[in-house]
């Protein structure tokens, strides 16, 4: 069975107007998907507050179960869900399956912390009163994800809602609904309740959500995506003070200090850079390199990255599948044209291929200066943009130097310089000698405008949870 309409209260709903997924590698349509409106939403909150009531009182360890069922399922399936996010979203068939294995973490990793929403009883000093904290279900939530990551962003916040208790309706991006529609089946397999997750796709997302966050069921906005558009969905939450975990845009530096090791770095570099095409927020965006390793770190990359074979990611040979549309296409394009007019030298790529699909080589270019429009925007591509420094000092002035503040990478040999080094940059994230952070059990997010609150790790249950005191005497 094919899963493109909305999937509200458990059922699948057709609607009149849909709109079409396209493959980013071929430019053909893959399918014609529902889209929905505002009385769709409507029912889904309706569907959600049922659903939620019942689950929201159930014991820590049937939640649990229900979503430790559901990485069980996932995982049983990576393959099935790795081709679809390569179908729909373009990237490698390995970077797809990396993917989709992360996603069914989630599963795992909040079906263990759905049973640890610990609490406190203390004496308090002053009064002789017992304070009694705990952590109750905040409410409905509304959620909206990304196309970069079609699986990962979604259960990301679906498992740690259901393991707070709440009922969520989740709006996944127009370029690649399919992954999360198809998700559905599997979550009913596991479980879940008839209701508990909604699933809206739509051409309308703007009108649809904020119709949504002004419903006063609705207490949590999880939202992953741009700076610009999280500041609209702070203003909107706003109107009704609702709880808003924002994982926004980054513009992460790499340091590669001059002890640094140097297979590590370009191991490291290449991760970061390249895992999803760099089209990710924590993907290297500015890499500085001490002068004095500068040229074989260049000359190391570009090895790699011109190594790096391009072309659909059904084929298991691809290292490299297309961007997700010609929009995305055309602006790293233009990223790397504006540095090499300012003055940047190419050492690969850097020419859109002729034919079919939304294409670019992996790029490297070197002597970036600091006006060239890539250091002080998200790439969102496979370009690796390289600058040199002297001094230390410099290179951690200039890292910091932006309105971002999700992730950064350092690498140094030496661990003492290398942490305090850690700790002088502002980001809420830093990988020390590797070029991965994400991980389920990790707090992830980010400093400045990057974002609020974090997803993953503990706290990522806790966006959805409301803390409660009670102040008794006995």
């Amino acid at each position: 069975m094919d899963y493109t309409d909305l999937y509200i209260d458990g059922e699948w709903r057709k609607t009149s107007e849909r709109f079409d997924v396209i493959n980013p590698a071929t430019e053909e349509v893959l399918a014609s998907v529902a889209s929905a409106d505002i009385a769709d939403a409507d029912a889904a909150l309706d569907a959600a507050e049922r659903a939620m009531a019942d689950w929201a009182a159930r014991k820590p360890r049937e939640r649990s179960e229900v979503l430790r069922r559901a990485w069980e399922l996932m995982t049983e399936r990576l393959d099935h869900f790795a081709h679809l996010i390569t179908l729909e979203n373009g990237k490698a068939g390995a970077d797809a399956k990396g993917e989709a294995t992360y996603a069914a973490e989630f599963f795992r990793w909040f079906a263990e912390e759905a049973v640890r929403a610990d609490g406190l009883i203390t004496h308090a000093p002053a009064s002789g009163a017992r304070i009694v904290v705990q952590h109750k279900p905040a409410g409905l939530a509304v959620l909206v994800t990304p196309w970069n990551y079609p699986a990962a962003m979604g259960t990301r916040k679906i498992a740690p809602a259901l393991a707070a208790g709440c009922g969520v309706i989740i709006k996944p991006a127009s370029e690649t609904p399919l992954t999360m529609l198809a998700l559905m089946p599997l979550l009913e397999e596991a479980g879940v309740p008839k209701g508990l997750v909604n699933v809206l796709p739509s051409k309308r997302t703007g009108a649809l959500v904020d119709h949504m966050l002004h419903d006063p069921r609705v207490r949590v906005v999880s939202f992953t995506g741009s700076t610009g558009v999280g500041r609209k969905l702070l203003k909107s939450a706003a109107d009704q003070v609702l709880k808003p975990a924002m994982e926004l845009g980054g513009n992460a530096p790499v340091l590669v200090l001059k002890d640094a090791d140097m297979e590590t770095a370009i191991e490291g570099t290449m991760l970061a850079k390249m895992r999803n095409l760099g089209e990710a927020c924590t993907a290297a965006n500015r890499i500085y390199v001490h002068e004095s390793l500068a040229d074989q770190f260049t000359e190391k990359l570009t090895a790699r990255m011109s190594a790096l074979k391009v072309g659909d990611g059904t084929d298991p040979s691809v290292d490299v599948g297309p961007l997700v549309n010609a929009d995305t296409r055309d602006k790293v394009s233009d990223f790397v044209a504006d540095a090499l007019a300012k003055g940047a030298k190419l050492h690969c790529g850097g020419t859109v291929p002729n034919g079919v699909g939304y294409f670019y080589p992996p790029t490297v270019i070197s002597n970036v200066p600091e006006t060239a429009d890539c250091v002080n925007d998200e790439i969102f591509g496979p370009v690796a943009a390289i600058q040199t420094f002297a001094d230390e000092e410099d290179a951690i002035r200039r890292a910091n130097n932006t309105e971002y503040g999700l992730v950064a990478y350092v690498f140094s040999q030496d661990f003492k310089r290398a942490m305090q080094v850690c700790e002088r940059l502002d980001y809420g994230m830093v990988g020390l000698n590797r070029g991965l952070v994400s991980d389920p059990a990790a707090p992830f997010g980010g400093t400045k405008q990057s974002g609020l609150g974090r997803e993953g790790g503990h706290e990522g249950m806790l966006e959805f949870m409301e803390t409660q005191y009670i102040s008794a005497e006995w």
